[in-house]
């Protein structure tokens, strides 16, 4: 298969109608959002989201996330849909936050992972939008990446993971968050937080009141079907060896250099603004992903970091922890999913 690419701003209309006849014709297209690139296909078409996820080499019980442009098509997804969703939606959308809720039998269970619930969301990106107003209105679409690589923020990234493997490609440019939205379950008794994201739960419930918060976001889970994506798999994963290192910030410094020199394999190290100065660079790939007064900047630069380092050849990724609260939380969980929740706290280690 050849994959098109092709750059597309607003108003580039014939890119539009190439991408949603695509769409229309069981074909994918991966597109940018203001999370990171995603590959879509016709929600409502059963053989699309299999070739989604022979695309990306994904398990089929790991749910879509069914992308929509206008409130009005809610109506075609759902028979049950409590009103604090249009609370939310008035709060965020367009934007980073998915909802699940009940679908309706319509809603083909290729789409949901065999689940009775969908998850939805209203991209806040201009490309995003015209692409699922061109290719029908309802557009299925999990990150464009190879499944377990890190997510692709960029058209390159995407094209990288692949290119041959899907019809085509728009590249809208460098994305605006880096991480993908936070999900919430809105089908049970209580509103749950089940991938944290830029909309964090402070934000949410400052709408609808008490948000609670699944238990297993920061640590490694086994077994089960999973209700949302990224909840089971592993998720944005380099191809080296990754570590994290938590504490105070000369110990973690400390340990990781100590670490890097014992080491005889070609090593990376994932830092901040205020402790790069820390580390020793002789023949050392070393990265900051930005200050820890402004984690937004953080997590925009953790997929990038990760694929550098893949194509700089590093086998061993030392990583520096970061705090957990608030948007924190969000980085953090993609943080321990890429190191296959291998953390090490330098205090206890003394």
């Amino acid at each position: 298969m050849e994959t098109l690419i092709e750059k597309a701003g607003e108003n580039d209309t014939a890119v539009y109608e190439k991408a949603g006849a695509i769409i229309k014709n069981g074909g994918l297209v991966a597109f940018p959002t203001e999370t990171v690139y995603g590959l879509g296909g016709d929600a409502f078409n059963p053989d699309s989201s299999k070739k989604i996820y022979a695309a990306k080499g994904r398990p089929s019980d790991n749910p879509l996330i069914v992308h929509i442009a206008e409130m009005s098509a809610l109506d075609k997804l759902s028979d049950n849909i409590p009103e604090i969703l249009y609370d939310l939606a008035d709060a965020f959308w367009p934007g980073p936050l998915t909802m699940i809720i009940k679908k309706k039998q319509a809603v083909p269970s290729e789409t949901t992972g065999g689940l009775d619930t969908v998850a939805i969301r209203m991209p806040d990106h201009p490309v995003a939008l015209q692409l699922i107003r061109a290719g029908g209105g309802y557009i299925a679409a999990p990150s464009a990446n190879a499944s377990g690589r890190p997510s692709p923020t960029l058209a390159s990234h995407v094209e990288e993971d692949l290119n041959g493997r899907i019809d085509m490609i728009i590249d809208g440019g460098e994305v605006g968050i880096g991480i993908e939205s936070t999900i919430v379950d809105l089908s049970g008794d209580v509103p749950m937080i089940l991938r944290p994201g830029y909309v964090t739960r402070d934000m949410l419930e400052r709408v609808i009141g008490t948000v609670e918060t699944d238990p297993t976001l920061m640590k490694k889970t086994e077994g089960g079907r999973p209700k949302a994506p990224g909840m089971r798999y592993r998720h944005y994963a380099p191809k080296g060896d990754m570590q994290i290192f938590a504490g105070e910030m000369s110990s973690v410094a400390e340990t990781i250099n100590k670490r890097v020199r014992q080491s005889s394999r070609r090593c990376g190290i994932l830092c901040s603004d205020e402790s790069i100065r820390l580390y020793d660079d002789k023949g050392i790939i070393i990265r900051s992903l930005g200050s820890r007064t402004d984690l937004r900047s953080v997590a925009l630069n953790i997929y990038r970091a990760l694929r550098e380092f893949d194509d700089e050849g590093i086998e061993e990724i030392y990583a520096e922890s970061f705090d957990t609260e608030g948007f924190g939380q969000a980085v953090m969980n993609r943080m321990l999913k890429a190191a296959g929740y291998n953390i090490i706290n330098t205090e206890e280690t003394k």
